[in-house]
């Protein structure tokens, strides 16, 4: 190797490492604002969509009955705290009186805090997988908008997490047949039957609805006979 290039590398790695040491404080201080407020919440639920959906599109309406309904059964309703889906979710959170919780994340565009989150309640990350990990603790259930890149990755953190049972097992419900069915065909056709990458139960995890009053059924009656706790 060229020394100069030796040189360079060197420095540059001397000064990530001392870098890295002084995060870990800094990702260490996210970790312990986000559990001290979200373990005094009580039960939620976890919405995530797209923040692009504009208010008077489907889902955005949608995303905003089915927080209302949620709310109204004593659910915290807890989101990305930015725009969209997740300004729907949070806005029919305070409609109905419930408490409204944003896990938001520092990022170069689309998001910023919506203005229907509770005050105490607004939690803002520089970390992704800190903010994910808030999402996964303190929620009874996930519900998932269409949404794009986000959205998937929270998705299949969420879908791994309870499959490998890393999570106890929790209600994890897609909102909207037209948009999803085309992912899970695949995931049923590719992923499981061709490739055998998954198990023919690992979709029970799985449950499709495209009405505000299906997905309240469903957690009212899961948690007729299952009790309410954090994850893990």
């Amino acid at each position: 190797m060229n020394s100069s290039i030796k040189n360079l590398k060197e420095r540059d790695w001397t000064e990530t490492r001392a870098h890295s040491s002084w995060q870990i404080f800094k990702i260490m201080a996210e970790f312990v604002e986000g559990f001290e407020k979200l373990a005094k919440i009580g039960p939620c639920i976890s919405i995530f969509g797209s923040a692009r959906t504009k208010p008077g599109n489907k889902y955005y309406d949608l995303a905003l009955e089915i927080s209302t309904k949620l709310a109204e059964e004593g659910f915290g309703i807890i989101t990305g705290g930015g725009p969209g889906v997740m300004e729907a979710a949070n806005k029919g959170a305070q409609a109905a009186h419930g408490k409204s919780v944003g896990a938001n994340i520092t990022l170069p565009h689309e998001q910023h805090p919506n203005v229907y989150i509770d005050p105490e309640n607004n939690l803002n990350f520089d970390y992704f997988f800190v903010r994910k990990v808030m999402f996964t603790k303190y929620s009874q259930g996930f519900v998932m908008m269409p949404g794009g890149f986000g959205t998937m990755d929270e998705f299949f953190e969420v879908a791994t997490l309870i499959q490998t049972k890393k999570m106890e097992e929790t209600p994890m419900v897609l909102v909207g047949r037209e948009y999803w069915s085309g992912l899970l065909d695949w995931i049923r056709n590719v992923m499981m039957e061709k490739e055998s990458n998954i198990n023919p139960q690992d979709l029970d995890l799985l449950q499709l609805f495209d009405t505000a009053e299906e997905v309240v059924e469903y957690f009212r009656v899961f948690y007729t006979t299952n009790k309410l706790r954090p994850n893990f």
